[in-house]
């Protein structure tokens, strides 16, 4: 029985090592320009035709809302205050523009950075060592039955990730599609849906980084020997993004124990004055 298993666990890890050079090559790239990887593999551009769609759409109803605003500010006096500066309109409204218009620019660049520092931490893990999942498997497999079923959960939950983070990449994709629209929030002086839409960019993104750092790691600490750390830090790029919303201040009442709490100290703040 035990001869039985272990033959059938051999066979399923090495059908999992044909797919490891495919599923775990340029993940920053993937995850920061899905659209570049679903335009080959559609074969042409309709991601960037849907983007120049979404943006128009967002300028549109950026200046609708400008307009709205002002209308209902200054003739109907039904929003705002009509004593309010015209300019501080006009300024919501440029920067509405702005960054509507300058965010592919912008995202160039914050993608820049994050995949710098992302290379010189795994740069920091490398230290020389070579995974090669090939005589993984093989120190695994001679290990006895137990290792092999730890290898065998382990090379699952690679699996796991690897779809997880395809749907992180395509949060970030439909994030950045989204922003035009999103940006009709900086009209409003609490800067509406905007606040919310970005802190949930930022996460997404930091998400991603971490991911593949936590996931170096357990390259490094199986190669090592060490393949209940490995699980470990597989489980925690599981849950990076569990982790990283208990940070994440919530725009509204609600949400975690960390909005709850910021909430909670606005009001006594309030209570004080």
């Amino acid at each position: 029985m035990e001869a039985l298993l272990m033959v059938l666990i051999e066979a399923l890890l090495s059908g999992f090592l044909e797919y490891m050079d495919l599923l775990l090559i340029n993940l920053i790239p993937t995850a920061f320009y899905a659209e570049n990887v679903l335009d080959s593999m559609l074969g042409f551009n309709v991601l960037s035709e849907l983007y120049e769609i979404l943006f128009m759409f967002g300028i549109s109803l950026i200046i609708l809302k400008f307009v709205q605003k002002g209308f209902n500010t200054y003739v109907l006096w039904i929003d705002g205050d009509a004593d309010t500066d015209p300019i501080v309109i006009l300024t919501y409204f440029i920067k509405a523009l702005v960054v509507a218009i300058s965010f592919p620019t912008l995202y160039g660049w914050l993608a820049t950075i994050m995949q710098s520092l992302t290379d010189n931490l795994l740069d920091a893990f490398n230290q020389g060592l070579l995974v090669d999942f090939k005589l993984i498997v093989e120190s695994i497999m001679a290990a006895g039955l137990l290792t092999a079923i730890m290898g065998l959960i382990y090379f699952g939950s690679l699996l796991y990730f690897y779809i997880k983070f395809l749907k992180t990449s395509l949060e970030i994709l439909i994030l950045k599609l989204g922003v035009p629209i999103a940006c009709v929030g900086l009209i409003d002086s609490d800067q509406g849906v905007f606040k919310t839409y970005i802190q949930k960019f930022f996460q997404a993104i930091i998400t991603v980084m971490l991911q593949i750092v936590l996931l170096k790691l357990s390259f490094i600490l199986i190669v090592t020997g060490h393949l209940i750390w490995a699980i470990v830090a597989m489980m925690m790029a599981h849950s990076t993004p569990r982790f990283l919303q208990e940070f994440v201040i919530p725009s509204g009442p609600g949400g975690n124990v960390m909005g709850k709490a910021y909430y909670a100290t606005q009001m006594i703040r309030i209570f004080k004055r």
